[in-house]
């Protein structure tokens, strides 16, 4: 089972950040998606975490640089993962 870090993007920092919500593999990226994956990054991370992780999460997925997406495909991606992430009593509410 291949790290998220063998995927374009990613290093050993998002190894580390996505071991502690649960995601170990490239293949969990790729079966919850970036927009969902970004979303619980954000909720665990706050500000740590940024657009560009969710661009980068998308671009590791078609192997692409992040800084390659078309401002209407960050515009879609930036849609896609807007929203809350209602998990229960602590959740942090609406996603910036």
């Amino acid at each position: 089972m291949a790290r998220p870090s063998s995927l374009e993007n990613l290093g050993p920092e998002s190894d580390r950040m996505l071991a502690e919500v649960g995601i170990e593999t490239a293949d969990d990226i790729r079966r919850l998606g970036a927009p969902f994956v970004y979303r619980i990054l954000k909720h665990r991370f706050g500000a740590e975490v940024n657009r560009i992780y969710l661009w980068a999460l998308a671009g590791a997925l078609e192997d692409r640089h992040w800084n390659r997406f078309s401002a209407d495909e960050k515009a879609a991606l930036n849609e896609d993962a807007s929203g809350c992430l209602d998990v229960g009593p602590g959740s942090k509410g609406p996603l910036a």
